[in-house]
Formats: C-alpha cells, sequence, structure tokens
C-alpha cells in the first residue's frame, strides 16, 4: 500500500513537472498567494455556500466593533454602560447611609454624582469609596451594591475634641491635632477652645491634666498656647492666669489652694502670675489699680495726719 502510494505521488510530481515544462515562459503566482487567489475564484464561481444572513451578521458585528471602539476612543463606553443598564431597570433607586451623624445623606449623594438615572452595574465601587472617604467628617467608609437598584454606605466618622483658633480662623480638630473642619455654626460650643500656632497638637494632652482640677476647668474660656511653649488660661470672668513651661502641678496646686482660702479668683484681679517657683504676682483690672491709689492716698493722709497730732501733743 505504502508503495502505491509513493509511485502515485511520483506520478503526480511528474505530471506537474510536465505542465510547468508547458507553462515555460509565462508568469506563475508566487506559493503564499495561490491559496488566497483559488479562496476568491471560489467564491466567484459560487462553489463556497454561506449560511443565509451570514453577511448581515458580519456587517452587523463589524458596525458594532467599530461603534464600540469609537466610544472607547472618545470616552463613551460609561456613558453607554450607564443608559443602557439603567433602562434595563438597574437605576440608582435608593442609598442607605448608616454611621452618619455630622455627613448627610444629600452630601454623599452629590459627592457621587448620583441622579435618577445613574447605573448600579457601572457604578464603580472603589471609586465610589474614595470619592466619600475625601469628605471632612469620613475616617472610614464602606460601600455595598445591592441589585437591583440600592446602594449601602457605612460610615465611621471622626470625633471632633475641640475648637481651634489660628488668627481669625475657627476649626474643629481631633484630639491628635488633625483639623477635621471649619466650625460653622455654635453647635460645638461646649467643645474646648485652644489658641495660637502649635495650641492643636498639644492641646489633647495638656487638656487631659485638668481632670484634677474641675472647677477651675469648667471656668476655662480658653487655653492660649504662648510661643509653643507655655500656657495662658483666659477665665469666663476675664482673669487670666499664666501657667508655668515646667512644674504644672505645682502651680495649679498653689492657685487652688488661694481659691479654696481667699476665693481670688472672686475678686476684681486681671492676672495671676505663677510663672516663678518662689512667688505669685498678682495683677489689678485698671479700676481696681485706680480704687488702690485712691485708698493708699487717703491712707497716707490720714497717717501725716496722725503724726502731725501726735507732734503737737508732745510739744
Amino acid at each position: 500500500m505504502f508503495a502505491l502510494r509513493g509511485n502515485k505521488s511520483r506520478r503526480l510530481r511528474a505530471s506537474s513537472e510536465r505542465a510547468m515544462a508547458d507553462l515555460d515562459g509565462q508568469f506563475v503566482l508566487p506559493r503564499p498567494l495561490r491559496r488566497a487567489v483559488r479562496l476568491l475564484v471560489s467564491l466567484g464561481t459560487g462553489r463556497i455556500h454561506f449560511a443565509p444572513h451570514a453577511g448581515s451578521a458580519a456587517a452587523l458585528a463589524f458596525l458594532s466593533a467599530t461603534g464600540f471602539y469609537g466610544m472607547s476612543i472618545g470616552g463613551h463606553s460609561q456613558d453607554f454602560a450607564q443608559a443602557t443598564t439603567s433602562a434595563a431597570g438597574f437605576a440608582i433607586e435608593d442609598v442607605k447611609v448608616s454611621g452618619n451623624d455630622q455627613t448627610s445623606e444629600i452630601d454623599i449623594l452629590q459627592q457621587l454624582g448620583l441622579d435618577g438615572a445613574t447605573s448600579l452595574v457601572a457604578l464603580d465601587i472603589g471609586e465610589a469609596r474614595k470619592l466619600i472617604s475625601e469628605m471632612p467628617w469620613v475616617e472610614a467608609v464602606a460601600v455595598r451594591k445591592i441589585y437591583p437598584g440600592t446602594i449601602e454606605v457605612n460610615l465611621t466618622e471622626r470625633k471632633a475634641f475641640g475648637i481651634w483658633q489660628h488668627g481669625t480662623d475657627l476649626s474643629l480638630i481631633e484630639a491628635s491635632g488633625s483639623v477635621i473642619a471649619p466650625l460653622r455654626d455654635n453647635k460645638f460650643s461646649s467643645l474646648p477652645l485652644f489658641v495660637g500656632r502649635d495650641a492643636e497638637t498639644a492641646a489633647a494632652k495638656f487638656y487631659e491634666r485638668f481632670s484634677d482640677w474641675p472647677e477651675i476647668r469648667a471656668r476655662v474660656k480658653a487655653y492660649v498656647r504662648v510661643a509653643g511653649r507655655r500656657w495662658d488660661l483666659m477665665l469666663d470672668n476675664g482673669i487670666t492666669i499664666k501657667l508655668p513651661e515646667h512644674d504644672l502641678d505645682r502651680a495649679m496646686q498653689v492657685l487652688s489652694t488661694m481659691e479654696e482660702g481667699h476665693q481670688l479668683l472672686e475678686r476684681d484681679i486681671a492676672a495671676v502670675d505663677l510663672r516663678l517657683e518662689d512667688r505669685t504676682t498678682i495683677q489689678l483690672t485698671a479700676q481696681a489699680a485706680a480704687r488702690r491709689e485712691v485708698v493708699l492716698e487717703a491712707r497716707t493722709k490720714a497717717l501725716k495726719k496722725q503724726e502731725k497730732i501726735d507732734v503737737e501733743s508732745r510739744i
């Protein structure tokens, strides 16, 4: 059998060589083009048959591919996906927000750019999470799709510790000193106020030390940072308490003792200077100082008059 096949092959080659010899001097297509030419000839003579509507399907596929490519190049593929999936019943109709106290649902909708035509299918969860996490009160966020048309947003918000005044600006800060957002209303007025450069970073640690003197802390209107080294206390009656850079416990103990024994903070004074360890300096108000001058002058006159009477009585 192998021999017969071999003989047949030799005969075919010989026949081909004779045909080529007959065509000697005529143009012959290169080998790579022969199959393509035979395919075109077969198509032209009708020897190859296609299924019905194959041409229409091929044309539709070509046009669709061209359209998708054009939308991709033009940046409209997301819009197309939004429109088609929304029309199919996957438009976002409900946004459920939990864990929010300072961040409103409207703020979240605006941040995500949601409207009645936004598609849940086309929504990028990673991008949505990134956008919400950029909002001032948001510390952490989880976003979840619930088909056919709901988004669940779970927030963990930052905690406001105090108010920081820097220049004329007021900002809400965390205990770490990080700025949350500008102060816009009075609902945070009960928070402690810290004033001055670098006050926000040192505020929490300093404020915590006043837990041992709750009566005095309750009267503090503002904690003022001085030269980035020490603090002054501004009381609710206008008195300034000047604290030392070190040994805060000693200074506060002196102040507490003077308040308990002499009601120092109820008097007509402007400031109490506790910066020096061996002395406490009390500054009177301008009105108190003027009254004191009047009293001292009156006492001086009375003493002089008494001295004159004593001298005359000896004579």
